[in-house]
């Protein structure tokens, strides 16, 4: 059990005696949800994308995946486990941090809160990978020793997980905006879904976009640009990238990046958007998101820890009790711990 981990845990005993002592506070402040766009599309705006059958290009991306230890309706103990995926090629190197959350509120407000956490922990473990914080563990893929894993930054992309929003709550660190800007790393942002775009009659505006384009893989570039003062970092489009799959994406373009050709700019992740196991998507994100998932025994590790923890500060039975008025429709369905339902993030 790592230093982060130990502190993770005094701190939630910390959190859950206050709880116990004094309950919990009401009148959290809500943050604003991402805007709602609404647009008419455009079939000139679609472009063509050049399909690419070998890459040199060193592909990153950073996930984080939220696994429930405890819960109670006011109360939530969670693993949360940050990971990165390192592709050239067909070479992969990945690595994960790990850490406990404990979070006090009813599910929406833990919810948000975990969001927020999230995003923060993404942020942080995308910085360390830029600045060279792993490149102590991760030996590079061509066989030599040098700061960046083993390449030109100039040739490396970085892929997160969201949209482009940076700052304030629910964002993304401006930092790393800005430190890719300065390094001359491409960063883009997939969203496996965009469900606050719309076509101008309400409807899903990438459904609308995939049955105008004529092309078999695609850009649809600007949907809207990129506008700082709306914390919005970069031009959201939507894409296509492979053949095969009927799947589209939102991608958004950050703004450093959008006065280069962008047909150019994404052909490079046709060349990794072809494995079977998630066709149609990066590979790279879809290995972050695979390498997130802590195995059965060390959630069952981490939740034997954090019930020793609650014993020694007297708390374990009064918080049983409270987890026992919320999860009895767990047990029904067959489900003893909260994170035996797989990848459905219950909080």
């Amino acid at each position: 059990m790592n230093d982060k981990v130990i502190e993770d845990l005094a701190e939630m005993k910390k959190k859950l005696s206050e709880y116990v002592d004094k309950g919990r506070v009401l009148g959290y402040h809500e943050v604003r949800e991402e805007p709602v766009i609404g647009v008419k599309p455009d079939k000139s705006r679609i472009k063509p994308l050049k399909k690419m059958g070998s890459c040199d290009v060193h592909f990153m991306a950073v996930d984080c995946s939220t696994r429930t230890l405890k819960r109670a309706n006011n109360w939530g103990i969670y693993l949360l486990r940050t990971s990165y995926a390192l592709v050239k090629g067909r070479d992969v190197k990945w690595g994960y941090e790990e850490a406990i959350s404990t979070v006090i509120g009813d599910s929406h407000i833990r919810y948000r809160i975990l969001q927020d956490t999230r995003l923060e922990l993404e942020s942080k473990i995308a910085l360390n990978l830029l600045h060279g914080g792993y490149m102590e563990r991760v030996s590079t893929v061509i066989g030599e020793k040098c700061g960046f894993y083993g390449g030109d930054e100039e040739d490396s992309y970085l892929l997160l997980d969201g949209a482009s929003y940076f700052g304030e709550k629910r964002r993304f660190r401006v930092s790393l905006y800005e430190t890719c800007e300065k390094k001359g790393i491409k960063l883009l942002t997939i969203s496996k879904q965009a469900p606050s775009l719309y076509d101008e009659k309400g409807r899903d505006f990438m459904a609308a976009t995939y049955i105008l384009s004529p092309y078999p893989i695609w850009v649809y570039h600007p949907v809207v640009k990129a506008n700082k003062d709306e914390h919005l970092y970069g031009d959201i489009s939507i894409v296509k990238l492979c053949k095969d799959s009927q799947r589209v994406f939102r991608c958004d373009i950050m703004e450093y990046l959008t006065d280069r050709d962008v047909y150019k700019l994404l052909s490079p992740l046709t060349f990794i958007s072809e494995d079977p196991r998630c066709l149609g998507y990066p590979v790279t994100l879809w290995l972050a998101h695979d390498f997130s998932a802590p195995s059965d025994s060390k959630l069952l590790y981490y939740h034997d820890k954090v019930e020793e923890t609650l014993a020694d500060a007297a708390l374990l039975n009064v918080l049983h009790m409270e987890e026992l008025s919320c999860n009895f429709p767990d047990e029904l369905h067959g489900a003893k711990h909260p994170f035996q339902w797989e990848w459905i993030e219950r909080v």
